[in-house]
């Protein structure tokens, strides 16, 4: 995550708990603006595979990315019961459609682990690091911001 180089191993920082494509992954909260239910999208031609379409949000028309597609888990099931987080990166606002979203966790700094896949220095990366949670369970943390930057058009 490109701001985790900036927390000191005592900070706590504040993730929002998700799963998509069958796996659990987490965001940092900061970049989270709401939680939606899922609504139907306006579809675009020509849009990248993962990009659903867009919707109207209070005036503003934004894109809805499947996230289990960008991170080739396949695509999301279609199902009511699935969830729009509506998050905003480098004054960029996008949606993004997970299965659900469950839980706030705080987390000091030193409990997050590194990805141990990264291999390649300029190879994208969704995932920054690991977090360990209950009774053992892995949480993948997500880079909303290299999602926006590689992500919806790599599809």
């Amino acid at each position: 995550m490109s701001n985790a180089t900036a927390w000191a191993d005592d900070d706590v920082v504040e993730f929002v708990s998700l799963t998509s494509g069958g796996q659990a992954f987490c965001v940092e909260i900061a970049h989270v603006r709401e939680i939606r239910r899922w609504s139907e999208v306006t579809s675009l031609p020509h849009a990248s595979p993962s990009v659903l379409g867009v919707i109207n949000l209070r005036g503003a028309v934004i894109p809805i990315v499947d996230l289990s597609l960008c991170l080739g888990l396949g695509p999301s099931p279609s199902h009511a019961r699935n969830v729009v987080i509506v998050a905003s990166v480098n004054s960029r606002i996008f949606g993004i459609l997970v299965g659900s979203v469950s839980e706030i966790l705080s987390i000091r700094r030193d409990e997050v682990r590194k990805n141990p896949t990264q291999m390649k220095e300029n190879e994208p990366n969704y995932i920054t690091g690991l977090l360990t949670v209950g009774d053992g369970e892995m949480l993948r943390i997500l880079d909303l911001t290299e999602l926006v930057i590689q992500g919806p058009e790599r599809g």
